[in-house]
């Protein structure tokens, strides 16, 4: 068989860290073993009824049986928008302000390749979301990393970057309630983005993938409720965690017109929209009765309670996240973040992310996802507590 070379722009891809992850726990789980899977982020709960129902009488109307409108329907623009002014106070143009996305992920990949040219500097958080080097690689950018440390409480400290990387960068990623830290940002560091990205000309891109989950009854804040912050930059918004869509592949963009229009283009040449059928269910999503979300919240707070009490208990000095549903544990310190997953996978058969898979400022910490019943999160504290580490 004829063996056909792959591009340059596919050898610059990043590598997957999580692929090794997946084959090791693959192995565990041939070898018959009992694996709790704390390492991944996919929810564990069914899309709520209500928007499965209107998918499904969606799917009956023809008018969803042909293509939709290249950059999606007015309709689910307006839903945003209306999702948007309730629940942030934020004004939305459903015309010029908003880009339908095939879920999130698609979005932060695009954005480098909207923006930048070949050698254009990107802020990007360590630790941080791996996909956001996927579209910077393929824009032929170049990263400067902003460390995010536990002293900061996960934000990045604008001072510490030197003048110079911020008169070159174009863009920055930024992401809070955050993965895979669990902090979330505070009213004044997003004032103090805005006044820097004005400053050095830097357009925002906040990844608020988990903008509904947040504990102890605080509400994580859009960074679109911050003043000038359409005037600087945007706001990823999917509907995959807040509505237990993950397999539904939609969500959106909002802000700042002309990056707007820019997404929108190349999505020009890429699709032609998302299923309208679905679309009319995302909007029912945004518009109907949200005690779906109150009720997710609820149950992931009542899993952060466990484990983090939990682990607490048996030893383990850990801090409880402040929203999404991942908690950032310190590792003992006489293991490396993977040593300590390694550890924790082959003895007591308990699937943890190790931190630098996220940035080498992810070293030293593991993630671990609340997306298993409160039993299971039980039983990997008794394993974890078996192995007399703590």
């Amino acid at each position: 068989m004829k063996h056909f070379q792959k591009s340059e722009l596919l050898d610059r891809l990043p590598t997957q860290f999580f692929a090794s992850l997946v084959q090791k726990v693959g192995k565990v789980v041939a070898e018959g073993h009992d694996v709790i899977n704390l390492g991944q982020g996919n929810p564990d709960q069914p899309t709520p009824e209500h928007i499965v129902r209107s998918l499904q009488k969606a799917v009956e109307n023809p008018v969803h049986h042909k293509y939709s409108p290249f950059r999606g329907n007015d309709f689910f623009k307006e839903a945003i928008a209306a999702f948007y002014k309730r629940e942030y106070n934020v004004t939305i143009d459903p015309k010029t302000e908003v880009a339908v996305l095939f879920g999130g992920k698609a979005g932060l990949v695009e954005i480098p390749q909207c923006l930048l040219n070949e050698g254009d500097t990107v802020l990007v958080p360590d630790p941080g979301y791996p996909d956001y080097w996927s579209g910077v690689a393929l824009a032929k950018a170049e990263m400067e990393y902003m460390p995010l440390e536990e002293v900061y409480h996960f934000l990045p400290n604008y001072e510490a970057i030197d003048e110079s990387v911020l008169d070159k960068a174009k863009l920055m990623f930024l992401n809070y309630p955050n993965n895979p830290t669990g902090a979330v940002a505070t009213p004044e560091f997003f004032k103090e983005t805005v006044e820097l990205a004005e400053k050095h000309d830097i357009c925002v891109v906040h990844d608020f993938a988990y903008g509904a989950i947040g504990f102890e009854g605080k509400k994580p804040i859009s960074f679109l409720q911050t003043p000038g912050a359409k005037e600087v930059g945007i706001e990823i918004y999917t509907l995959s965690k807040t509505y237990n869509m993950a397999g539904w592949r939609v969500g959106f963009a909002v802000g700042n017109p002309s990056v707007i229009e820019a997404v929108n283009l190349l999505q020009d040449h890429m699709y032609v929209s998302i299923f309208g059928a679905v679309q009319e269910a995302a909007a029912d999503a945004l518009l109907e009765s949200q005690k779906c979300v109150d009720d997710l919240v609820e149950l992931y707070s009542e899993r952060r309670e466990v484990l983090i009490s939990g682990l607490r208990e048996i030893g383990w000095e850990v801090s409880a996240p402040k929203g999404s549903f991942f908690a950032w544990l310190k590792v003992p310190q006489k293991y490396t973040s993977t040593e300590f997953a390694d550890k924790l996978l082959s003895e007591a058969h308990v699937v943890v992310a190790p931190g630098v898979g996220f940035g080498s400022h992810g070293e030293g910490y593991v993630r671990v996802g609340l997306l298993t019943s409160t039993e299971r999160l039980k039983e990997a504290v008794r394993r974890i507590q078996k192995l007399d580490i703590f």
